[in-house]
């Protein structure tokens, strides 16, 4: 019996290396055991997908053109388009659904709605909720690597781009730049050229400051589990890769006090700093310098700031592991070819 054929449409492929292509990628494989899948920027109704049973669009508003094209093909019910999973990323959640037009439409045309993490479903419509299931994405673990017992490594991971607010750490650095052993880096691709133009600037400023441009994703992840600490500072996420990334690597987080964030790490997570303050994020993190480097300081009988934040981030890992992420997936996948 041959296996039913599902469409991934991503609005990012390989070539950029970014979260929806990791979602995109992780996906096709999870379900290719049951099903035959393909990932595709675009769906256009036609000979060739005939017999596409169920589509998995990501992105409300930059899938909006091929969620509308199968809704043509296969028609609308009650709950939305037959076999049409849409899966919400931070822009759309924090952002288009509020006003962009084609997102909304794309929430309404959806027979299934995914999310990223727990705090996500608060933001659908009323409307839609009933259509909506929790899914965390995951990674998988691996060793904490041996870290520097000298010097504080502290590494952001995120194109320069507005949503991730990379002037933050950037900010942070300047007021940690007489801190000789806090060294931070930052991984990401000059999406925006004032920006990268900043982080330049950056580094002549502050030499423990370093941005190492984009680097590939197993490159990364070594450096992830290297770091003592990994910096989080978006204002919109949708569930952030990275995240899961540096809790699946021993690896604990400083994230932005934002809904995408606390969904992935829980309300009660000790590391978060309001959203756009270079000054919280600089003492959280002279915070964990004392604690590495000076451990004598400590107050006796009571857990350092990066003691509590490591046993916090290995108390959310199991939330991010590959059997659980492929058994709600696929669970999910059979009922919307139903």
């Amino acid at each position: 019996m041959s296996k039913p054929s599902i469409v991934i449409v991503s609005p990012a492929l390989a070539d950029a290396n970014n979260g929806n292509w990791q979602t995109a990628r992780r996906w096709q494989q999870f379900l290719s055991e049951r099903f035959h899948v393909r990932v595709v920027k675009e769906w256009r109704a036609g000979p060739t997908t005939a017999g596409d049973r169920c589509m998995v669009a990501l992105h409300a508003r930059r899938s909006a053109s091929s969620i509308q094209a199968w809704a043509t093909q296969h028609g609308v019910g009650t709950t939305g388009s037959p076999g049409l999973v849409l899966a919400l990323t931070g822009t759309d959640l924090y952002r288009d659904i509020d006003s962009d037009v084609d997102a909304q439409r794309s929430l309404a045309l959806a027979s299934h709605l995914v999310v990223l993490q727990e705090k996500a479903p608060l933001r659908v419509p009323e409307e839609h909720r009933a259509k909506v299931k929790v899914i965390f994405q995951s990674t998988t673990s691996r060793k904490t690597l041996a870290k520097a017992k000298t010097r504080l490594k502290v590494l952001m991971v995120g194109h320069l781009r507005d949503e991730k607010m990379p002037q933050t750490l950037m900010e942070a650095a300047v007021l940690l730049k007489a801190y000789p052993h806090i060294h931070i880096d930052h991984i990401g691709a000059p999406l925006d050229p004032e920006l990268a133009e900043a982080a330049k600037a950056t580094m002549q400023a502050c030499p423990n400051y370093r941005w190492l441009g984009a680097l590939p994703h197993e490159a990364t992840r070594k450096r992830i589990q290297r770091a003592h600490v990994l910096v989080h500072a978006s204002k919109m996420e949708g569930g952030a890769h990275v995240i899961m990334e540096a809790v699946c690597s021993g690896t604990p987080v400083l994230a932005s006090y934002i809904d995408g964030n606390i969904g992935m790490l829980g309300e009660s997570y000790p590391g978060y700093f309001e959203l756009d303050n270079a000054l919280a994020l600089a003492n959280l993190l002279s915070q964990v310098e004392r604690d590495l480097l000076a451990p004598q300081a400590a107050l006796p009988n009571k857990p350092s700031l990066y003691t509590r934040l490591s046993n916090a981030c290995a108390a959310r890992a199991a939330l991010f592991a590959p059997a659980k992420e492929q058994q709600l997936l696929t669970e999910l996948i059979q009922h919307a070819v139903q």
